[in-house]
C-alpha cells in the first residue's frame, strides 16, 4: 500500500513562498519545521515498511505530528497577514 507523504509543501502548496521564507530566515520555524518533517518521515516509515510498533506509538508521533503542523500552520497565517 502507498502512503501519501505530509509535508509542509505538499499539504500547503498555495504558501510555499512563506514556507521558504520562514524556513530560512525564523530559527523558531525551522526547529519546528525540522521536528515536524522528522515525525512525519518516521510515520511514513513505520506505515510504508509495516514496522512493528504498538498502536499507542503510532497514535502519539500523529498527535505530535499534527500539533507541530498546526503550530506551523499558525506562525505561516501570523507572517502572511503582517506582509
Amino acid at each position: 500500500m502507498q502512503f501519501e507523504k505530509h509535508t509542509l509543501v505538499n499539504d500547503f502548496p498555495e504558501h510555499h513562498h512563506t514556507i521558504r521564507h520562514l524556513k530560512m530566515n525564523d530559527l523558531h520555524f525551522a526547529k519546528l519545521f525540522d521536528q515536524y518533517h522528522e515525525i512525519e518521515n518516521e510515520v511514513h516509515q513505520i506505515e510504508e515498511k509495516n514496522n512493528p510498533v504498538s498502536d499507542e506509538y503510532l497514535e502519539t508521533l500523529k498527535n505530535q505530528r499534527i500539533s507541530l503542523k498546526d503550530q506551523l500552520y499558525r506562525l505561516i497565517q501570523k507572517t502572511e497577514k503582517a506582509l
